[in-house]
């Protein structure tokens, strides 16, 4: 049975982190399945390289080692699992500010999986080039699905139904709560289901992760 979601996360991504806990907000009110899928930062970025951007690459490698033990994650206890460790990583950087992806990473990730209730050996993952491979290959789909020009987070509503529709985004800078949630969950759809093709504004407020 396919999932009523795709959504298509670096964990890395201040933005994706946010949309994420929007998406997980309806999901407790409505009935819907959401299926957590990869995007590398550093994969996407590959082409354009990091010229004078150091700071944007260890970043972006540090999300990809995340995703290599969300990938571990998926194989232990599948889709769950990602959701699981996904929750706890984006808490511990987004919420708790921690640094310790970028500098202690093993230790970080193995003590982010005990909190997410996986085996704190799936962190020996995050140098393991091995799922890198299914992480290119849904970095693919998702860009197949909007076009190579964005980033993260990528949303799939309806995946392989005829009614299928993607979208970059949203970028929203703060979660939204109870009906809030709802009610731009519906104009989201109805603007990914329409065929539009973009509606933007540069100025963003600073993430708020609370």
């Amino acid at each position: 049975m396919n999932a009523d979601l795709d959504f298509f996360f670096d964990p890395v991504c201040p933005w994706a982190w946010i949309t994420s806990r929007w998406v997980s907000e309806v999901q407790s009110q409505r009935s819907y399945d959401v299926s957590w899928k990869f995007i590398s930062l550093r994969m996407v970025n590959a082409e354009r390289g990091y010229a004078n951007n150091s700071q944007y690459e260890a970043l972006h490698n540090a999300g990809l080692q995340g995703l290599r033990v969300a990938s571990a994650a998926r194989s232990i206890e599948g889709n769950a699992g990602v959701a699981a460790f996904y929750t706890a990583l984006g808490t511990a950087i987004h919420h708790d500010g921690r640094r310790d992806l970028l500098e202690n990473p093993h230790a970080f990730l193995s003590e982010v999986a005990t909190s997410a209730s996986l085996p704190k050996t799936i962190a020996d993952a995050f140098t393991d080039e091995t799922h890198d491979e299914v992480i290119r290959f849904e970095t693919e789909i998702a860009l197949g699905r909007t076009g190579k020009d964005v980033g993260t987070p990528i949303l799939t509503f309806n995946p392989k139904a005829v009614n299928e529709a993607s979208l970059f985004g949203p970028v929203i800078s703060k979660i939204p709560r109870g009906d809030e949630a709802t009610k731009l969950w519906d104009a989201v759809q109805t603007i990914a289901e329409s065929g539009v093709a973009e509606i933007k504004r540069s100025l963003r407020a600073a993430p708020q992760f609370d």
